[in-house]
């Protein structure tokens, strides 16, 4: 699993802080980050749900 994160399309909404918080992360601006790519091999579920919920679509998720 590959996660990329456009950051200019963030709104700072936080549902993926919320739904994965080993995974992501919000810079000082509120912007998503991803805090911790191995992480999301333990919980693949709360990775593509946090996807899903973000308003702004700014989470992919990339099964390879």
């Amino acid at each position: 699993m590959r996660i990329t994160v456009d950051t200019g399309r963030c709104v700072g909404a936080g549902q993926c802080v919320l739904n994965a918080p080993a995974v992501f992360d919000q810079d000082h601006d509120g912007v998503v980050e991803v805090h911790d790519p191995a992480a999301a091999a333990a919980d693949p579920e709360a990775v593509a749900l946090a996807a899903t919920l973000c308003p702004s679509a700014a989470i992919t998720v990339h099964r390879d």
